[in-house]
């Protein structure tokens, strides 16, 4: 939860898998799950069965960039945290059981690999993570708080540290660290617990400094079978040295076209080295290199160059490979629990997960390969649902003779209208009304056989796919309400009138297609004030000006894509930032090129724009970045008198006017349901994340109430209109109007657009609503519905669904949870609650059973919301979800 109000996300993942590349990967120690991270940024959580199935449960937000490393953070089985890094020195710490962020910190410095080492001082257990990456030592961390303890530090020719193995020995009952810098040189620091008594930040120096030739070191590995060697894997070769003195005990060229990325032990006499293209080799050891052998370091200093240890099998990637964008990452692991497996694990850039069981007898035949366990890509697992996952508009979208839906590209929410606006990738854009959408998605009725429900307008002009829309109105009030832009890969930006349809004017002045639409700060100019900024990917932004409707400045000269616009709007300059990292200043009035600079100075610049405006937010970056900011945290105390001081307000003016103008009443101020959409890639289609926020929707309720005139007043015997009580009759009139309204919305079908197109014309100077409806009652149903355990209780599913009005789910239901820092965990259609189940239960009981077994923390939040939802609308009068406009509406 992020501060203290309580907002639950439900997800619509859409029928294409996310973008997942995979970077880093681990195995917990039980084997209950396999934990990957990718290029984008987001964790995924597979859960592993006995039978080593591993169908994907949860993807985990919160880094900005490309995960690095991944490891375990404490030693338990029943709390099981694992750690994340991130290339731009992002650490969080995870709750593996519900994916909950418990902390998190940002380093100066990038890790690309982290260990965990536990000890015991007296009673207490203490946990330590120990770092390697791009600087010149091993920092130490406190596993549970992520701050920096102390270091180890080189004495001796201090380098980056290539990699780095914790080696715990019965027989010196001292544990060291043993790690090999860039430059191949060993070294050794002794950690017991003697240092974490230490001062802190003391640095602690090597015992041990010794140039062993192992440039390009990409694992290091101790025999935990006989403590008595190391496996040291170099791209060009792999070596095998005595763990006492580090002498050479053996060593194994790589092929010319191959480079070893790591390697490990499988038994006393047996290692499994794996290569960058996925192929792995086992091999048994010289007896030279066993201390159970009489020849144990019998030919220490004398390794002969043909003396190359038997290959005994070869594990080969699936023969059906596509070609990949980046290398896959291998692991070995070896449970020290039931059951013992030695596990192989790959996951590659399509967000594949490979798995081979590695038998505990390996006989000496290379005609045959290891085969593969299980292996299962997260786009096999969503084409592998009944029923499917769905979008936000897939009713709307669906296309004859086809399989999947127009998948959409770009989309915007507008609170104040309760609109969603979709972009998609044929060019067309479409406004919907967003409960109603997802209503249609997620719950079953009669409403998903109305064709063309839900109501909509659609939008075309674009030639090709639309990759952005902004209403900038949301951002600044001093934009007209009517105005919505969008850009496409058409190279144009248009702007639209909302309300009509109509489109305003096409803008043509860049020369690709246009990535980021944004708004200028508050104190700009007057003339940029009403602009909005475009950048395109021929690496030029424009300011365009939506009241002269022409473009003011094109700034096009840069040489590398444009990954950050910043603005100094005080000396009018616009700031750009390019993937090479040089920046470049433009003046906004002239557009002239006032500097384009490099290196620190650049840095300096952007640093000093971010100085002055730190409530502007920095475009071009992530969205769960923009989550984070969105997610503001505020007193639970101050809302609670902030909802009782409108509520007082609403019945004074109510009671004090009685004609007071209601649309002027002062609005609670955060919306009950949000709508963003979010990628992993940029390649990928928008899927949507609806959050609801509990305390918005009560206290928009009780507004609604508030406001509602006393039932006594208006009785149904004053509907005669001959004894209509004058004043009610043009509130009748307006009524009468909307209606009608409503009614032509329904019957508003593409076909129709001419005569159409005549009555928009008249009607442009009216707001025109989708369609009048209760925005509020409709979240609270669609919450409600969602939220309710279906399938635990039959007498009680029967009154929800004839005497409540509410809507059973007809998919199982992808909730989420946000944590610290508006890190969020969101869960995958894919997750099964138990594998036994799936015969047994019907749909509905693993939606009721799949909303509440999926963590203590959901649950709890869950059970929050429903109870304090369901008092709110039981202390109500005529609050109903039965017998509103879906049941009305005409069929077509």
């Amino acid at each position: 939860m992020s501060g203290n109000n309580l907002v639950l996300p439900i997800v619509l993942w859409g029928r294409t898998a996310p973008t997942h590349c995979i970077s880093s990967l681990l195995v917990l120690d039980d084997c209950s799950a396999v934990i990957t991270g990718c290029h984008d940024g987001q964790i995924c959580l597979w859960d592993m069965t006995p039978e080593l199935q591993v169908p994907p449960r949860a993807m985990l937000f919160g880094h900005t960039s490309s995960i690095t490393c991944l490891a375990k953070a404490n030693a338990c089985t029943d709390k099981q945290y694992i750690v994340s890094a991130s290339e731009n020195g992002e650490m969080c710490l995870w709750d593996v059981n519900d994916g909950r962020c418990i902390e998190f910190s940002k380093l100066a410095c990038a890790h690309t690999d982290i260990q965990f080492y536990q000890f015991t001082i007296g009673t207490q257990r203490e946990g330590r993570l120990l770092c390697n990456g791009h600087y010149p030592e091993v920092l130490v961390l406190d596993a549970s708080s992520l701050e920096v303890l102390y270091s180890l530090v080189s004495k001796i020719s201090p380098d980056w540290i290539s990699a780095m193995s914790i080696i715990r020995s019965h027989r010196t009952q001292e544990d060291t660290v043993v790690a090999v810098s860039v430059t191949g040189i060993l070294k050794v620091w002794i950690i017991t617990a003697e240092v974490s008594r230490m001062q802190d930040l003391d640095p602690v120096f090597e015992e041990e400094s010794k140039p062993i030739q192992c440039q390009n070191c990409q694992s290091i590995s101790f025999c935990h079978f006989t403590q008595n060697s190391l496996l040291v894997v170099c791209s060009k070769y792999w070596r095998v040295f005595d763990a006492g003195d580090y002498s050479l005990l053996c060593s194994v060229p790589s092929e010319a076209d191959q480079g070893w990325t790591g390697g490990d032990f499988i038994s006393a006499d047996k290692v499994i080295v794996w290569t960058e293209d996925g192929c792995s080799y086992i091999y048994k050891l010289p007896p030279s290199c066993l201390s159970a052998s009489e020849h144990f370091r019998s030919d220490v200093g004398k390794t002969r160059e043909g003396a190359v240890p038997p290959l005994i099998y070869k594990i080969a990637d699936q023969p059906d490979k596509k070609l990949l964008i980046c290398p896959p990452v291998t692991r070995f692991f070896f449970s020290r629990r039931e059951p013992f497996h030695k596990l192989l694990i790959q996951g590659d850039s399509e967000g594949r997960l490979s798995m081979w069981n590695v038998p505990d007898k390996l006989s000496f035949c290379l005609s045959t390969e290891l085969p593969v366990s299980c292996t299962l890509s997260l786009q096999e697992s969503f084409d592998g649902l009944m029923p499917v996952s769905s979008g936000i508009i897939d009713q709307l979208s669906a296309q004859p003779g086809k399989e999947q839906p127009i998948k959409v590209t770009a989309s915007v929410y507008i609170p104040a209208q309760g609109r969603l606006v979709c972009g998609r990738e044929d060019g067309s854009i479409i406004l919907v009304p967003a409960t109603q959408t997802a209503i249609v998605q997620l719950l079953q009725g009669e409403h998903m056989l109305r064709r063309g429900w839900p109501p909509h307008r659609t939008l075309r002009g674009h030639r090709n796919k639309v990759t952005c829309v902004l209403y900038p109105y949301q951002v600044s009030p001093r934009y007209d309400q009517r105005a919505l832009v969008s850009g496409g890969v058409d190279f144009s930006v248009i702007v639209w009138d909302i309300f009509t349809g109509e489109m305003k004017h096409i803008f043509c002045v860049h020369g690709g297609e246009i990535t980021q639409l944004l708004v200028p700060p508050e104190n700009c100019s007057t003339r940029v004030q009403h602009c909005v900024c475009s950048v395109a990917s021929d690496h030029s932004v424009g300011l365009l000006s939506l009241k002269e409707r022409k473009c003011i400045m094109l700034a096009s000269r840069h040489l590398f894509p444009i990954q950050v616009i910043k603005w100094r709007p005080a000396d009018d300059y616009l700031v750009v930032g390019c993937s090479d990292g040089s920046v470049y200043v433009w003046q906004m009035d002239t557009g002239a090129l006032d500097r384009c600079v490099m290196g620190l100075t650049a840095v300096e610049i952007l640093n000093a724009c971010d100085e002055l405006a730190p409530a502007t937010v920095d475009a071009l970056s992530h969205p769960a970045v923009n989550l984070k900011q969105a997610m503001t945290r505020r007193s639970l105390a101050a809302l609670k008198n902030m909802a009782q001081h409108k509520l007082q307000t609403l019945a004074t003016n109510l009671l004090a006017a009685d004609n007071a103008d209601k649309g002027n009443l002062p609005k609670y101020s955060h919306n009950a349901l949000v709508v963003q959409a979010m990628k992993t890639n940029v390649s990928d289609p928008d899927m949507h994340v609806l959050f609801f926020d509990v305390e918005a929707v009560i206290i928009q309720l009780l507004t609604e109430e508030a406001q509602r005139p006393n039932p006594t007043l208006v009785s149904p015997r004053l509907f005669c209109m001959d004894k209509l009580n004058p004043s009610l009759i043009p509130m009748f009139a307006q009524v009468k109007e909307t209606m009608k309204e409503t009614i032509k919305e329904h019957l508003l079908d593409d076909d129709e657009e001419e005569e159409e197109e005549q009555r928009r014309r008249e009607e442009k100077s009216k707001s025109l609503s989708l369609l009048e409806y209760n925005l509020t009652m409709d979240t609270a149903k669609l919450f409600m519905s969602c939220l309710h355990a279906w399938g635990l209780n039959q007498q009680l599913d029967l009154i929800c669904l004839e005497r409540l009005g509410m809507l059973r789910p007809h998919c199982p239901i992808s909730f989420g949870l946000i944590s610290r820092g508006g890190h969020m965990s969101l869960m995958l259609p894919t997750f099964k609650v138990d594998q036994n189940w799936e015969l047994k239960l019907t749909l509905s009981d693993i939606v009721g059973k799949g909303t509440y077994g999926l963590s203590r923390a959901v649950t709890t939040q869950h059970l929050l919301s429903v109870i304090s939802l369901a008092n709110t609308l039981m202390g109500m009068t005529n609050a109903t979800f039965v017998g509103e406009h879906m049941k009305k509406a005409p069929t077509r």
